[in-house]
């Protein structure tokens, strides 16, 4: 079992704000061109910075836009520390994976540290490459290292790193990461569960739960497409149930921002 998060005190939440752009193309560019300026004022502001990284297609779009934009060197990237809000427990090479995405998108163009880029565990492949090739077995078993790596990147008495800015992508029916409408997931009190029987394939995936999602400073949910705008309102409809519409559970601890198209707005 992994530890829960302190719920520590302060003010409550700020409520989300809420940015349309015009267009896909248009969002993904003004939010890679928002992800640069937040990556280096935490930097000038503590030395470091740290992001956790979303898959879907916006997602690796905003990331593709990183790698095109004239300042993505005014980021140390060598200074930055890279997670993920959720994977697909398939094995390592596989195309579904959100960190072969994000690598072939930013990651592998840039001079990250390879020491703080960290993928959440696979599963072991076909091919044998078990616990010595860094593949497990169980999603529990990778839900439980991603804990602990958690932990040893953060402070004193917290089981979470302070994340400066964490990305989210939003499914159809509000699921944000691999937390789904009234799954257990959506209740869950550790920091990163295993999710099994996914109503969206692959099934089996480990996830960051509502405690770790929370603990970032800002969150950011990037959405595109008039197929999410239903979502986009359930979710931002004040007083929306976490479990039942999961979106509504993310929220920043300083800031929480949803960044969207027209098309994904239309219903607000």
């Amino acid at each position: 079992m992994t530890p829960p998060v302190p719920a520590g005190g302060g003010p409550a939440p700020e409520p989300p704000t809420v940015v349309v752009h015009a267009d896909a193309g248009v969002l993904a560019r003004a939010a890679a061109a928002r992800l640069i300026t937040a990556l280096v004022d935490a930097q000038a502001a503590r030395g470091e910075a740290s992001i956790v990284l979303t898959g879907g297609g916006i997602g690796v779009a905003l990331l593709r836009a990183v790698r095109a934009s004239p300042a993505v060197d005014a980021v140390d990237w060598a200074r930055v520390d890279v997670w993920w809000g959720d994977e697909r427990f398939v094995p390592a090479d596989s195309p579904d994976r959100n960190d072969q995405q994000a690598r072939e998108a930013l990651l592998a163009h840039v001079p990250v540290d390879p020491t703080r880029v960290f993928p959440m565990g696979h599963l072991a492949g076909a091919g044998g490459d078990g616990e010595g090739g860094g593949g497990v077995a169980e999603p529990e078993t990778a839900a439980a290292a991603y804990a602990e790596a958690l932990a040893a990147r953060a402070v004193a008495g917290s089981a979470v790193p302070a994340f400066d800015v964490l990305l989210l992508g939003l499914g159809p029916e509000t699921h944000v990461a691999s937390i789904f409408p009234d799954s257990p997931a959506a209740v869950a009190t550790g920091t990163v569960t295993a999710v099994r029987d996914c109503p969206k394939p692959p099934p089996t995936r480990v996830t960051l739960t509502f405690p770790a999602l929370r603990a970032a400073r800002e969150v950011w949910v990037v959405v595109a497409g008039e197929e999410k705008a239903e979502a986009v309102a359930n979710a931002l409809t004040p007083g929306a149930d976490p479990v039942a519409f999961p979106a509504a559970g993310a929220v920043g601890r300083e800031r929480t921002l949803w960044l969207v198209d027209r098309a994904a707005a239309s219903r607000l």
